[in-house]
């Protein structure tokens, strides 16, 4: 008895499995792994490219000449004339600017005077010593008298050492209101204006080098401790597409900012544009490896994965990001195809194993695939933005479509007239009224295109 029912029941499971089938008595498919209810995703590929790219770093800095120097007055007073501006390239011992030199004139004559006071006093006291050393030597004055007259002699030639300092002194200060340029160069600096007070100490212009030009960049300790001295690099002003200079890193500070924690670095330009000037602002790019012959594939492809993972020692939550691509397989099937990097360059990131280059991978439409997806590779113009189409009824003279209302078409006074008709109708009188607008507006279009 119990073996009759269960029979009855395998019996009655497999009948109702059987009803639950195809809706016109067909197996269903899923019974069976088919797939052929699985979405089709339109897909775009592309083939791998092989070619070289370099692992840079860029940073921002500004040209700068590789000796700036800066003229200090050396005398204070008024300044009565400037005799160069910016941009003008001077040699080194041009004059620059005047200084108002009447006080220093004055200054000077009076140090003229005082030494030939000087010279006129040791003249004296170096007779009166030497008549005191003779009539020592004859026992005829003591020796008192004598040490007297040779203080007074010492006395005096101090006096004229000091009256000659004090006369070059006073030379050097008129010499030095013509403020002179130190070195060959480019003015780029001018502080003040005639008839300003130049300070000593306060700059008044500073003249660029025209040996050459430099920039100087600060990098983060990762990218500071990658460069070396001797790479080469390329310089791009920033409203330019293409490298306005080259130049080598020259030096390297050997310690990073206390403050800031960045470490500085120096790059000697070896090859100047037109757009390169003192100031100006370029990105500097330097190479730090570069490889040839490598697979490469653009950023846009990857598809990442990221799982999030408790790190049981530090009880912290950490991401690992993982990173695929997906490989059309007989332009029908998408694989996925799991990837290990390497280089970044802008969008484009080289690949060390997951792909060979006879693969095709998806490049527009991969967001959405699995491992295994049913594709259809379409070209580029399928992604492309649709263009305009003509509604219907449109592109038939000017006859009405279904929805179109027909009070466009009206002259400004028809139309106002049709509305006053319309004010004292019901809703569906004035649906009724619209419609027989719309017919006789269709027919007159028919007749006048025929």
């Amino acid at each position: 008895m119990k073996k009759t029912i269960f029979l009855l029941s395998v019996i009655s499971v497999f009948i109702i499995s059987c009803g639950n089938s195809g809706s016109e008595g067909q197996p269903n498919p899923s019974m069976f792994g088919g797939n052929q209810g699985q979405r089709t995703t339109s897909v775009e590929t592309s083939t791998i490219e092989m070619g070289t790219i370099a692992e840079q770093v860029r940073s921002y800095g500004n040209v700068k000449a590789q000796s700036v120097v800066s003229v200090v007055p050396q005398v204070s007073n008024r300044i009565t004339d400037l005799y160069v501006d910016l941009g003008d390239t001077v040699r080194q011992g041009q004059i620059l600017a005047k200084i108002y030199d009447a006080t220093f004139r004055d200054q000077l004559t009076q140090a003229r005077s005082q030494v030939e006071q000087s010279h006129i006093a040791l003249r004296r006291d170096s007779s009166e010593f030497t008549r005191q050393q003779l009539l020592n030597e004859r026992n005829l004055t003591s020796e008192s008298e004598l040490d007297i007259a040779r203080a007074s002699y010492q006395n005096s030639l101090a006096q004229l050492e000091s009256a000659r300092s004090s006369l070059s002194q006073a030379l050097e200060n008129l010499n030095n209101t013509e403020v002179k340029a130190p070195v060959n160069g480019v003015i780029i600096s001018r502080a003040l204006e005639a008839g300003d007070i130049a300070n000593t100490g306060t700059e008044l212009f500073q003249i660029a080098s025209t040996n050459g030009y430099e920039s100087r960049i600060y990098l983060p300790i990762q990218d500071w401790k990658a460069i070396q001295i001797g790479q080469k690099v390329n310089l791009r002003v920033s409203n330019e597409s293409g490298v306005s200079a080259r130049g080598i890193v020259s030096r390297k500070s050997p310690q990073l900012d206390a403050t800031t924690g960045l470490g500085e670095v120096v790059i000697t330009l070896t090859q100047t544009g037109d757009t390169i000037y003192p100031g100006v602002l370029v990105e500097n790019v330097i190479n730090i490896t570069t490889k040839d012959r490598a697979i490469i594939v653009p950023r846009s492809a990857l598809v990442e994965q990221v799982e999030t993972v408790i790190n049981p020692e530090t009880n912290t939550i950490d991401l690992e990001r993982t990173y695929s691509v997906f490989v059309s397989q007989g332009d029908s099937i998408a694989e996925r195809r799991p990837l290990e990097l390497g280089i970044e360059q802008g969008d484009k990131i080289e690949v060390l194993a997951g792909l060979i280059p006879e693969d095709r991978i998806i490049v527009t439409g991969q967001s959405g695939l699995e491992d295994g997806s049913r594709i259809s590779v379409a070209s580029g113009e399928r992604f492309q933005a649709p263009e305009e189409r003509q509604i219907e009824g449109e592109s038939n003279g000017n006859r009405m479509g279904a929805g179109q209302n027909p009070l466009a078409n009206m002259s400004e006074e028809e139309r106002t007239a049709a509305r006053q008709k319309m004010q004292g109708m019901s809703p569906e009188e004035r649906m009724v009224f619209l419609r027989e607008l719309r017919a006789n507006q269709d027919s007159t279009a028919d007749s006048t295109s025929n």
